[in-house]
């Protein structure tokens, strides 16, 4: 793309996709806090992608997009693989079983953060001060949110470690945000190159779970599979083609600002089923966090 403005926030091209993954997304963290119950971590993130990689080839095909990559291309999706694939959802995955779904949401909308720092730094986008102004609000929103679930100390107990692990994640999505969106990146079909780093990943996920867990843990009910699918092919198949491509359109920080979606979703779902009590402490927190993620969508992010 030359240089200027990205294209209009409003535009169907873009709003559309924006608002359908952040819906999507908000859904899943939820899903997610199913998948973990009873089966390690490591496992069922691994089952999500073994079920999502052929049918993102199989999208591939139909679409008409090359598979056959050079080496530089097949050395970036390895790259996005283990970020996106393993090191982000093993992180998230594992955080859930020590933080509420929703919370993790939330942290996870301050993606635009790292994201515009990396980007910056690897693809050369820019931002404007109100971006960094509404950005900080947002934090300091985040962080009113955490203090109260450190408080309420849910699940598992070990907050702390949920949030270590909840940061490694988004730094680790972050980083395959940003790479994928570079000259090598932008040569490759968008759903060529998302199915090959899901495939690299999943290999690197099955290798993780076989060392850390030991023998797979194969779950017989029918609510395990289902969820597993709607993650598999609604969350992964559906989202990440688009998601991608909102990072090639709108640059990587913008398109971090659908977790306003997400956090909407995943905080309603954690009310209503994770029982997330709320407090003048998170109400304040969220209230900062949304207020603070409208400030700086409202910037313009220049290339």
């Amino acid at each position: 793309m030359s240089s200027g403005s990205v294209p209009s926030m409003l535009g169907p091209r873009v709003l559309i996709p924006f608002m359908l993954t952040g819906t999507i997304w908000g859904s899943t963290w939820f899903v997610i806090t199913g998948q973990i119950s009873g089966v390690p971590a490591a496992w069922a993130v691994f089952f999500r992608f073994m079920l999502a990689t052929p049918a993102l080839f199989v999208l591939a095909v139909v679409m008409g997009n090359r598979l056959r990559l050079n080496r530089p291309e097949h050395l970036l999706a390895l790259g996005v693989g283990i970020a996106q694939f393993s090191g982000n959802f093993l992180f998230v995955y594992h955080s859930e079983q020590h933080i509420t779904s929703g919370i993790v949401a939330v942290m996870f909308a301050l993606l635009m953060v790292p994201n515009a720092i990396f980007a910056r730094v690897f693809i050369g986008e820019r931002v404007e001060g109100g971006f960094i102004g509404g950005s900080l609000v947002a934090i300091a929103g985040v962080a009113l949110l955490l203090v109260h679930e450190w408080n309420a100390a849910p699940l598992g107990g070990d907050v702390g470690l949920g949030i270590v692990l909840a940061v490694g994640g988004m730094l680790a999505a972050s980083i395959a945000n940003v790479v994928q969106a570079n000259p090598t990146g932008r040569g490759v079909p968008m759903v060529s190159l998302l199915a090959w780093a899901m495939l690299y990943g999943t290999c690197f996920d099955l290798v993780y779970a076989f060392s850390t867990e030991g023998a797979p843990v194969i779950p017989t009910g029918w609510r395990f599979w289902a969820g597993t699918a709607y993650l598999a092919i609604i969350g992964s198949v559906v989202t990440f083609p688009l998601h991608y491509n909102l990072v090639r359109e709108i640059g990587a920080g913008k398109t971090a600002y659908n977790g306003i979606v997400t956090v909407c979703v995943a905080m309603l779902l954690s009310t209503l089923f994770e029982d997330f009590h709320w407090t003048w402490l998170a109400a304040g927190g969220m209230a900062l966090a949304l207020l603070g993620m409208g400030l700086a969508l409202r910037s313009k992010q220049r290339r």
